[in-house]
């Protein structure tokens, strides 16, 4: 029996190329399986990777059919499986997410660890094509899904507004793309050229794949060695653009449409990012600002003048960004943009009491430790520490959130610039 876990702390290898993490633990009755294929955000892969995580799920050589393939994940007691793309940074993850009961807990002689990792390995080794292009048939039918999802974006007027905000205040940088891609390069991609990429991506980029469950290392590995044939000889990191951008002038900028309700994103630089010796102290000005209900934003703008339906702060920690967001009425615009101001203010001038400290601190410090009750949590924690060149501990980054204090959240606060206000409003009024 794996011994349950006080820390996150995979036993890591490498099996074809391929970054092998695992960890065993007797706290779940599944097992989790995550594979990350890492790509450099770009104008010109951003569409084909989206696309390919919709295509990869569709079929596989042993499963040539979508109906026979999520018939077989029912024969492996109703297995979960998924294929993805997130973005972080300048980066976008394109991830395999498989899930198995284990077997200890069923009356089944068969190993489900092994088939898993048989079927991950079908999606990584063992496509589903014909005269060297994925069909046809599946690659319409996605591109056709993927230009609805991208298109309706504009119905989702939260999401909508935190992809403009993005757009308008990183224009010409990567991190502005969307991750689904854009609808004018789908017409192009043709099932042949997805499968040559799908071969470059799966050949030559970075890959790391997580194990979380009672398992054996060995057999893991075994398995993997069996399954997962990659030919990899010429993988390398990715070249990533990470200049610092300066801040010139602060930005409005205010888009029409048909709503009811406006959106006021404010997007900031903080010029921190996750691998940076103050990430605790900007967890925490976060935290006391907007993260949480009982916030700066949130008593303030929401709750004492009533000046926005919901007032929050979020993080992307590998860029460097905080993003402000509220729902107004349009005609509280700009006390709602001096309120938020005043409560950035108060950050920079120490203006913080013990108890905002107090509750941030242990609501954060619950936040992650929650981490160990989640397989899917704690591989991205050490996905994280990957990523950004910076592996950190649980225990290193709690000891972090109990002592930070009031001066280090004034020193970050400093650091903070409002780069972008953006404003989704009615077609009615005035500009």
């Amino acid at each position: 029996m794996a011994a349950n876990i006080t820390d996150i702390a995979f036993q890591s290898t490498q099996i074809h190329g391929m970054n092998v993490h695992i960890l065993p633990t007797g706290k779940f009755k599944t097992t989790t399986i995550v594979t990350m294929i890492e790509q450099a955000l770009s104008e010109e892969t951003v569409t084909k990777t989206a696309l390919l995580a919709m295509v990869m799920k569709r079929a596989s050589a042993r499963f040539p059919e979508t109906k026979l393939l999520r018939a077989h994940l029912d024969f492996l007691y109703g297995a979960i499986f998924d294929v993805d793309v997130t973005k972080k940074g300048e980066r976008q993850i394109l991830q395999i997410y498989m899930e198995v009961p284990n077997e200890k807990y069923l009356s089944k002689e068969d190993s489900l660890l092994e088939q898993a990792i048989q079927f991950v390995g079908d999606m990584l080794t063992r496509p589903h094509v014909e005269n060297g292009a994925f069909l046809e048939k599946y690659v319409a039918q996605e591109k056709e899904t993927l230009r609805k999802r991208v298109e309706s974006l504009i119905d989702d007027k939260m999401k909508y507004a935190n992809q403009r905000i993005t757009e308008e205040m990183c224009k010409g940088e990567p991190f502005s793309l969307l991750i689904q891609g854009r609808v004018k390069d789908l017409p192009a991609i043709t099932g042949q050229e997805l499968y040559t990429y799908f071969k470059q991506i799966t050949t030559t980029n970075p890959i790391n794949m997580f194990v979380v469950g009672d398992v054996a290392p060995q057999e893991v590995e075994q398995a993997i060695q069996k399954h997962i044939p990659l030919e990899r000889s010429q993988v390398g990191a990715l070249e990533i653009s990470q200049a610092a951008v300066k801040v010139a002038d602060e930005r409005e900028v205010i888009d029409r449409l048909d709503v009811n309700q406006a959106k006021l994103n404010i997007g900031c630089r903080t010029h921190i990012t996750y691998k940076d010796e103050d990430y605790p102290a900007l967890l925490l000005y976060n935290g006391v600002l907007g993260g949480f209900p009982h916030s700066k934003l949130f008593v303030n703008v929401r709750e004492k003048e009533s000046l926005a339906y919901y007032a929050v702060s979020r993080l992307e920690s590998h860029k460097g960004i905080m993003m402000i967001m509220s729902g107004i009425d349009v005609n509280k615009y700009q006390r709602a943009v001096e309120i938020i101001k005043q409560q950035m203010d108060s950050m920079r001038q120490g203006k913080i009491s013990e108890e905002e400290m107090s509750q941030t601190r242990a609501t954060l410090s619950n936040q992650f430790r929650e981490l160990l009750d989640s397989a899917r949590g704690m591989i991205e924690f050490t996905y994280n520490g990957l990523v950004s060149g910076r592996k950190r501990r649980l225990d290193e980054l709690l000891k972090g959130i109990e002592t930070t204090t009031i001066e280090d959240i004034k020193k970050v606060a400093e650091k903070v610039e409002i780069d972008t206000i953006y404003l989704l409003r009615d077609k009615k009024g005035e500009a």
